[in-house]
């Protein structure tokens, strides 16, 4: 029974913070959304030969991690390490373990790609004649999905449960959810949330494979939308149980998540947004809310045609028409693996800077998507926030952040 009690409560944000191409920080960042710029270039990364631009977070290959990490040396846990000392959410995580000790703290984490970089740079130097990867090659401690997860557990000398979630875009979404099964169930009193994903050359040749890469900064639901534009970033979390009935000024929660799996096709969305749909109304039913009490909807949107129509779909019908929306994918380009945990970070900016950012980049709103879509910021208070996200093979998952801690009318996890 006291499982189920705690199952559908909120989770106390004690600290969040965010690093993309906006730069390192919530406060860049934050900067960046009020004036509606982009961190959206175009980059010569790496071997890449084609011009697109990408959202890149600057500086990585001169942050390498300290001695005693180098195991773990590769982009995607320097990238992990640069965004962990932002924000002081490296003191607000040794302040948690220090309350709860270290079994108790979780790490839950999402990435799409990991360390592959590592991988390809490694069979470039392969032995000629046998063919062997180079023997300082350390899959286990760099290209390996576990890899993030096992990088900031021992960061923090931590020996609570930890795994890493990599279900494409909703990946670090995701791991909201899973934190709070893990509360709910008495098995962590806290817990570390959020995702890491880096440029690789997988990731950037195959999205143009697939044809999904516009050659211009992208423009989420804009008439002449034509692709996505790919960025990497961090984002993490901390989260707690919240005191019932001992809110305060300035405090942040994550009061409800819903997931779902429509399975419609390996990287199309439903065409009516089934699955996300179902994950917002799963998500609205955790937190004990009401479509009307969302003030601001961070959308997936990743500027294709068929995602921006389908999830307009699903807005529309769970959320009706006058909800303000918006896609900062034009800011951050689409983070991937990393996309949930960010986009939830920039919906705890808007709570509180009381802004609904407007989506850069777009210039005319395709007249087909009736969802309410912001092309300039709106400020007003905001309560509730859903973001929103969807990944390939129709992996979806919403999340709600509010200011106050909502009782749940519903209390199973």
């Amino acid at each position: 029974m006291a499982a189920e009690k705690r199952a559908g409560a909120a989770l106390r944000v004690r600290a969040y913070t965010l690093t993309t191409a906006l730069g390192a920080g919530c406060a860049p960042a934050l900067e960046a959304l009020r004036r509606g710029r982009s961190g959206l270039a175009l980059s010569r990364f790496e071997t890449v030969e084609f011009e697109s631009p990408l959202g890149e977070v600057q500086g990585l290959d001169a942050r390498p991690l300290p001695a005693d990490f180098a195991a773990f040396d590769c982009r995607n846990n320097r990238l992990a390490r640069f965004a962990l000392g932002q924000d002081g959410f490296e003191d607000a995580v040794r302040a948690a373990v220090a309350r709860h000790g270290p079994s108790r703290v979780g790490v839950f984490l999402g990435t799409s790609t990991s360390g592959v970089l590592a991988s390809e740079v490694a069979y470039r130097q392969r032995d000629p004649a046998t063919g062997a990867l180079p023997r300082d090659h350390d899959y286990r401690h760099t290209h390996n999905v576990y890899s993030l997860g096992d990088f900031v557990r021992r960061w923090f000398g931590l020996s609570g449960p930890a795994y890493v979630v990599s279900t494409a875009c909703s990946s670090s979404a995701k791991v909201f959810g899973s934190a709070q099964r893990m509360i709910a169930c008495g098995l962590i009193d806290a817990a570390i949330v959020g995702g890491v994903d880096s440029f690789c050359l997988t990731t950037i040749y195959g999205f143009q494979s697939l044809q999904l890469l516009s050659p211009r900064p992208c423009r989420p639901y804009d008439r002449e939308r034509d692709g996505i534009s790919l960025g990497e970033g961090a984002a993490f979390a901390l989260l707690e149980p919240a005191a019932p009935g001992k809110s305060g000024p300035g405090e942040m929660y994550f009061t409800g998540f819903g997931e779902s799996c429509d399975a419609h096709q390996f990287s199309s969305p439903h065409p009516q947004g089934r699955g996300a749909r179902i994950a917002m109304e799963e998500a609205l039913r955790r937190a004990g809310l009401a479509p009307a009490d969302i003030d601001y909807v961070n959308l997936h949107g990743t500027a294709t045609p068929s995602n921006d129509a389908a999830e307009d779909q699903a807005v529309r019908a769970v959320l009706g028409t006058t909800v303000p929306c918006s896609s900062t994918k034009g800011h951050t380009g689409h983070t991937l693996g990393a996309a949930g945990a960010v986009e939830a970070a920039i919906a705890m900016l808007a709570l509180e800077s009381s802004t609904a950012f407007g989506g850069t980049g777009t210039r005319e709103i395709d007249p087909d998507l009736r969802c309410n879509y912001l092309l300039a910021n709106l400020e007003r208070p905001i309560r509730h926030a859903i973001s929103n996200s969807f990944g390939f093979g129709g992996s979806n998952c919403s999340l709600v952040f509010s200011r106050t801690p909502v009782p749940a009318r519903r209390t199973d996890p």
